[in-house]
């Protein structure tokens, strides 16, 4: 599982257009909807911590998870600066240990996408549903076949801000159902008029909803939902983003 080195320095600049706190108002419709009223909630792949500071502003008790130390670190300043109380832990998801259990797991911005084999992505499930408490929900999203296959497969994406830029090239194989991101970026160097270049490169694979349900549900997981991103209306052939409400119903023995 790829983590974001360089990028991370940059990454909360490319990704200021992302309306954090409409996320964080659908994430509490879907409480709502679903009549559940969570105090704790830990996240997985929380990256700089944008997502966890908004739910932790809005009154949870929050538990950030990541691979990158570098996103991490940014995650902790922001929760200096804005005196929220969050705990961080550097772990991968593949393999994460909390230190008891939590009433929510909480994952967006297609981290599970990122899982490429499905033995994996079984196993997170199953430690998601190791990790909540009776009763408790694991909301995550998805990125759809269709979007790697029209939106982004074969496609080059590119954008420049005053002092950075980026060329975004993709890569889908239908075969695998495997999408891989390369992305060069250009950072102007402090106080100096070069660019410094550097390139990442990231895998993120496809999953039907029926495959999902079916992991799901081995591990002791409630597929109990899916909508189309940002609505509550079922996910349609053209879906770019699903995501998936489960519950847990069944305590499966500690790993």
């Amino acid at each position: 599982m790829a983590t974001y080195g360089g990028f991370a320095r940059v990454y909360d600049q490319f990704m200021e257009d992302i309306p954090y706190e409409k996320w964080g108002n659908y994430i509490q419709a879907i409480f709502k909807k679903h009549q559940y009223n969570p105090c704790s909630i830990a996240e997985l792949g929380c990256g700089t911590g944008n997502m966890t500071e908004v739910m932790a502003q809005r009154g949870y008790e929050m538990i950030g998870i990541d691979l990158s130390e570098e996103m991490l670190m940014m995650a902790k300043e922001k929760a200096i600066q804005r005196n929220t109380d969050i705990l961080y832990i550097l772990q991968d998801i593949r393999e994460f240990e909390l230190y008891g259990t939590v009433d929510c797991i909480l994952s967006v911005c297609d981290t599970m996408n990122y899982i490429l084999k499905e033995d994996e992505l079984r196993q997170v499930f199953q430690l998601v549903n190791t990790y909540l408490n009776p009763g408790g929900l694991f909301i995550f999203d998805m990125n759809t076949e269709y979007k790697y296959e029209h939106i982004l497969g074969s496609h080059i994406f590119s954008d420049a801000k005053e002092n950075m830029a980026y060329i975004w090239e993709n890569n889908y194989d239908e075969e695998e159902q495997i999408n891989e991101y390369a992305v060069n970026f250009f950072i102007q160097q402090e106080d100096s008029v070069l660019y410094e270049r550097f390139e990442e490169i990231h895998y993120q694979k496809a999953y039907s909803i029926q495959k999902v349900s079916t992991f799901l549900s081995e591990v002791g997981l409630e597929l109990v939902a899916t909508y189309d991103a940002f609505t509550f209306q079922p996910p349609s052939k053209d879906s770019e983003r699903i995501y998936f409400i489960a519950k847990e119903i069944q305590k499966q023995g500690r790993m």
